[in-house]
């Protein structure tokens, strides 16, 4: 049965991911039609497709949004933002270094999805007080994050499902991935300086502007801050150890939204209607259709070609699986092809009694690193985009990918030399 709906899931995945590249149409209506398309050529059934959505990447998502749209009633994004531009003196380049660095070291200790949603309200207010572009700012954002999270066992979901798999700890994946991840970060934000050189202008009036403020009359809502920021820093000390209480991070999330909305009384309708319910329905289709590919075996019989290229041979199992995964990565979810690549990476260990270990590390490299090719590779990526689009800027597809590809791949450039100097 699964060879006879092979073709029509190949069919309906490429027709809808083609749509969403040619931005023809809104892109969250094209993933709802191609996800339903799979129901209704039997391709899934209703109860297989509810199975396919990752319901911790999307009750994080929705956990967070409602956390970070009470909290930004507080005015507390806004004292962050002003102050951080008078620590820069105005500077947008120091700005964008700030915020670079905070976002990927929280990516790396959180996970970078909750990141982007802290760190994005607090990035257009800068944006908006010294008349600048935003995208260049919430990009080199997007970069950073995706890159940070590959530095811990629990910054980026593809990590966590490896770690799970292989019993490798925090140290382990800090200490083998984080030298790699310091030099890429490093190389990227060099890149970006000179792709954006052109929006690091602003006037003496804006610098002015900055200098004037109070940031003491930024705080609204001194009551809702103390309130909003305890349920905050008892979600991210509930994300840094929901391994070990054994709760996934969407619960800790969901809950501590529900806390919030009881204690802040404020109107759960007008929360709720600024939660970015394109993205999370555009989430939705996109891992019905993947997880279509899966069922009738497309992502099976593409890893399984893939490994019998290699032969055997340590170096070119783990340089192709490096780059394959990046690739993959940026154009579909990569969590079911990491998902499809662990028991194979497994299954070749114990054929060929070879050191998988570089395997792994290849497989997190190339499956984080290519999140960064383009607008659909990353969680992140998704999130800003919409976030961009309510302000009124349009970040097409086309635009993302003239960055974020070649940016892409210089990481697993110096994520291959790093394997080959250190592992293979």
């Amino acid at each position: 049965m699964a060879s006879q709906l092979f073709l029509p899931a190949i069919v309906i995945f490429l027709i809808a991911y083609g749509l969403i590249i040619s931005e023809k149409f809104n892109r969250t209506v094209i993933a709802l039609l191609g996800a339903v398309l799979m129901l209704v050529f039997h391709i899934l059934t209703q109860e297989e497709a509810l199975g396919f959505i990752d319901f911790n990447t999307v009750g994080l998502l929705i956990g967070m949004m409602i956390i970070v749209n009470i909290l930004k009633r507080t005015g507390i994004f806004q004292y962050v933002a002003i102050k951080t531009a008078q620590l820069s003196k105005g500077s947008p380049w120091r700005i964008m270094i700030y915020f670079a660095v905070i976002t990927a070291i929280s990516s790396a200790l959180l996970d970078n999805v909750t990141t982007i949603l802290l760190i994005a309200p607090v990035t257009f207010v800068i944006t908006e007080t010294l008349g600048l572009n935003a995208i260049p700012f919430l990009l080199t954002e997007v970069f950073s994050a995706n890159i940070g999270g590959l530095a811990t066992s629990i910054g980026d979901p593809t990590i966590i499902m490896i770690s799970g798999a292989t019993g490798l700890s925090f140290t382990d994946v800090l200490f083998n991935l984080g030298p790699v991840v310091l030099v890429i970060f490093a190389t990227v934000l060099f890149i970006l300086k000179f792709v954006f050189r052109k929006h690091f202008v602003i006037s003496d009036e804006n610098k002015a502007k900055i200098a004037e403020f109070d940031v003491s009359k930024t705080i609204t809502n001194p009551t809702l801050l103390k309130k909003s920021g305890i349920i905050l820093l008892l979600t991210i000390a509930g994300f840094a150890t929901h391994h070990a209480l054994g709760i996934e991070s969407a619960t800790i999330a969901l809950f501590g939204a529900g806390v919030l909305l009881l204690i802040s009384r404020i109107d759960v309708e007008e929360v709720l209607l600024e939660v970015e319910w394109p993205t999370i329905f555009f989430f939705m289709g996109l891992f019905v259709m993947v997880g279509a590919l899966e069922k009738v075996g497309v992502l099976e019989v593409l890893a399984s070609g893939l490994i019998e290229l290699t032969g055997g041979n340590l170096m070119i199992t783990a340089l192709l699986i490096l780059w394959v995964a990046a690739i993959a990565s940026a154009f579909l979810d990569n969590i079911p092809f990491v998902a499809t690549m662990i028991p194979l990476i497994i299954n070749i260990g114990t054929m060929t009694g070879m050191n998988i270990a570089p395997l792994w590390w290849a497989l997190a490299l190339g499956a984080c690193l290519g999140g960064n090719g383009s607008i659909v590779g990353a969680s992140s990526n998704v999130i800003v985009s919409g976030m961009l689009h309510k302000k009124g800027y349009k970040l097409s597809f086309g635009d993302f990918l003239k960055i974020g590809f070649p940016i892409m791949i210089i990481s697993v450039i110096i994520s291959t030399i790093y394997l080959l100097i250190f592992y293979v």
